[in-house]
């Protein structure tokens, strides 16, 4: 499906094409891309930027953001976890922030199939995947960060490390592309699924409150079938808002575009496409005058809050309308039945 044909889907407000341009009108000159106008950077949510940037095949400028990754990158792989006009904000070095640079890669050479660009980004790529393998616990959970002073806090974000099981099946695709093999990784992606799947208590709960913690085990694939469907149905209605979409945090009255669209992806992921659908219906209007669409807002009194049209936000929106309306060859990306463990069957031969 074209950009033209999307505009025109049936029941959807959604404007691909203007939401994909708003992105690009945020990018700076270096190639970063900050939250918003005159905002921070993170390395996580400028992969999910660039991810946006593929789908509205703007791949020149996506190109020069993973540029600004390449060149901001630490020696040891890490980034840290924001920067404020391309200078060091706080110096805290996340795992999941590491690794997230193969989701991006592989989204891109799904897309196009540059396999060249591949190779120009694997030495960054695989720094930015040793690192979140290096802090691995024995029981296969990752510790979410070192701090400024380089010491290893260990504690473990099930959101976290449910972002780098994607990123480390992304890696291990992109490694079988470039005819490479990396043992270690294929090791910490089996020993941190199970972690996963079976030992939630080694994670921080107090993180349960994020809407994150409940769905992004089924989002990244580490958790499937009747497991994935039991945690929806038993979670939902602590973080869903009927008719609105999902709560940031499940004591709060606050709905946000991203992770209702990442809910999207993770209901469309285990299978239940019907239900998926309904959910991207809820927020079609959620938008400003040029298409782009709101962070978030709270409920029932609709307040827009907060005001600023978020770079991330609108990127993640696109991913959840690929994956639904099959947008892009990513568009099965995030679906469960699109990998065999870490091997992506969904490729043309």
């Amino acid at each position: 499906m074209n950009l033209k044909e999307a505009n025109l889907k049936p029941c959807s407000a959604l404007n691909i094409a203007s939401v994909a341009q708003f992105i690009v009108s945020l990018q700076r000159e270096s190639g970063d891309i900050p939250w918003h106008t005159d905002g921070k950077t993170d390395p996580w949510d400028l992969v999910e930027s660039i991810m946006g940037l593929n789908i509205g095949g703007y791949f020149e400028k996506s190109y020069r953001a993973f540029e600004w990754l390449q060149k901001n990158q630490n020696p040891e792989g890490s980034w840290y976890s924001s920067y404020m006009d391309g200078e060091p904000e706080d110096r805290t070095c996340e795992t999941h922030m590491a690794s997230y640079i193969a989701t991006g890669l592989f989204h891109t050479w799904l897309i196009n199939k540059d396999t060249d660009f591949l190779h120009t980004m694997w030495d960054t790529m695989e720094k930015g995947v040793d690192f979140a393998v290096s802090l691995q616990a024995p029981n296969g959970e990752i510790y979410w960060a070192k701090s400024p002073k380089g010491v290893v806090d260990p504690m473990s974000l099930l959101a976290g490390s449910s972002s780098i099981f994607l990123s480390l099946k992304c890696a291990l695709a992109i490694a079988a592309i470039l005819g490479k093999q990396r043992v270690s990784w294929n090791n910490a992606f089996e020993k941190l699924g199970t972690s996963i799947r079976e030992n939630t208590h080694m994670y921080n709960v107090s993180k349960a409150r994020y809407s994150m913690y409940w769905f992004y085990p089924i989002l990244s694939g580490a958790l499937q079938g009747d497991k994935a469907r039991h945690r929806i149905e038993k979670y939902w209605s602590r973080y869903v808002i009927e008719g609105q979409g999902a709560r940031c945090v499940s004591d709060e009255p606050w709905v946000t575009i991203a992770e209702t669209s990442e809910l999207v992806l993770a209901l469309n992921g285990m299978g239940n496409c019907k239900l998926a659908n309904i959910v991207f219906s809820w927020i079609q209007d959620r938008v400003y005058k040029n298409d782009s669409f709101w962070c978030g807002f709270t409920y029932p009194d609709m307040v827009v809050w907060p005001e600023e049209k978020i770079s991330w936000t609108n990127a993640v929106v696109l991913m959840a309308a690929d994956a639904l309306y099959d947008l892009t060859p990513a568009s099965g990306l995030f679906n469960h039945t699109s990998w065999d463990g870490c091997v992506y069957t969904e490729l043309d031969n």
